[in-house]
């Protein structure tokens, strides 16, 4: 499965009975939720990785990277969209793009 596969399972469920998927249960309850739980995981990915546990990151990588796309789709912010920013910043150094903001 690719983060693509993943990010269009999400979209899916965006229109799904909450009864039938988390996904569905977590878009339900609103952006703000959803925010909440990707910062719950967030900071759980920076916790093992301060252990230094690599398969707790790792799995703790997959959560967040799972409720960033959760989040992205409760706002309408497409995937695409965001590796298109990415995209854009690769024309230029990381100091002058952090300059730019």
């Amino acid at each position: 499965m690719t983060l693509n596969d993943l990010f269009n399972t999400i979209e899916a469920r965006k229109s799904a009975d909450p009864s039938s998927s988390w996904t569905a249960q977590l878009l339900a309850k609103g952006p703000e939720k959803c925010a909440e739980k990707f910062g719950e995981e967030a900071i759980e990915a920076i916790i093992e990785a301060v252990k230094g546990d690599k398969a707790a990151l790792t799995s703790e990588a997959a959560d967040v990277m799972y409720h960033l796309m959760v989040m992205l789709t409760a706002r309408d912010v497409h995937l695409d969209d965001v590796v298109a920013e990415l995209a854009r910043r690769q024309t230029q150094s990381g100091l002058a793009e952090k300059a730019n903001r």
